[in-house]
């Protein structure tokens, strides 16, 4: 069935009143009719069946007809701090990311991320934002991911510090610890705002690495393979959470 998100003004006590963009795709593209029920979500873990009522060119309404909490969204919030990267790339991170379960995705710059300019990359931000909102919709989750604008790299650093009880680093040249090692300890699950680290393909200087771990992350090893950063993403996110009994 079809999920959509929509801003509070949308809901009128038990009716629906979809917005125009959103109003569009159920008419033309979905080609839905009156009668037809789809899910509504506000975005606040709140899950609505609504059949639709009045179908128009420029007018799709819908009643309630039953509300539940969404159950699909993790107890442990996740943010992703992800290098920003060539288009196809980092959007397949966000996507992948939303999917998966993150709470939070913000894009940082590196001294070898692709992508330099800050306005260039600020410019993006309705393109990705859509493809987060319709990555939440297909997986079903109840709430759509943050996106913040590019920060830089100290900056990321010392704000995800300071919201998070658990600071994690994938890097290839980790040759101590493990992430399996890390999420045998039984401490780490007492944390509920973790973040996630992730380099861009040239991997991390000394210098930024250092700089991680003096703030307090915990640089990891993904093992003897030396993974793309998507891969690294999305594996590192999904283990976290698959060990927090939040996933599968």
């Amino acid at each position: 069935m079809h999920r959509f998100f929509l801003p509070p003004e949308c809901f009128k006590e038990d009716k629906v009143i979809f917005p125009d963009d959103i109003a569009h795709q159920i008419r033309r593209v979905l080609r839905l009719t009156a009668g037809d029920r789809v899910f509504v979500l506000d975005g606040s873990n709140n899950e609505m069946l609504v059949e639709l009522e009045e179908v128009a060119d420029f007018n799709v309404t819908g009643d309630i007809v039953s509300r539940k909490k969404n159950k699909a969204e993790p107890d442990v919030k996740v943010t992703m701090l992800v290098a920003l990267t060539q288009r196809d790339k980092f959007e397949m991170i966000l996507q992948k990311c939303t999917e998966i379960g993150a709470s939070a995705i913000i894009p940082i710059i590196t001294s070898r991320s692709l992508i330099q300019d800050f306005n260039k990359a600020s410019s993006k931000l309705d393109r990705w934002r859509n493809i987060i909102r319709e990555a939440a919709e297909q997986s079903g989750r109840g709430r759509i991911p943050e996106l913040s604008s590019p920060l830089k790299y100290d900056t990321g650093l010392q704000n995800a510090a300071k919201k998070n009880d658990l600071l994690l680093m994938p890097w290839e040249n980790e040759d101590g610890l493990t992430l399996k090692d890390k999420l045998s300890e039984s401490t780490h699950r007492d944390h509920k705002t973790i973040a996630i680290l992730i380099g861009p393909e040239g991997g991390f200087s000394y210098e930024e690495v250092q700089k991680a771990q003096q703030t307090g992350f915990v640089s990891l090893s993904l093992g003897p393979r030396i993974l793309r950063m998507e891969t690294a993403a999305m594996i590192t996110l999904a283990f976290v959470l698959y060990d927090n009994n939040q996933m599968m």
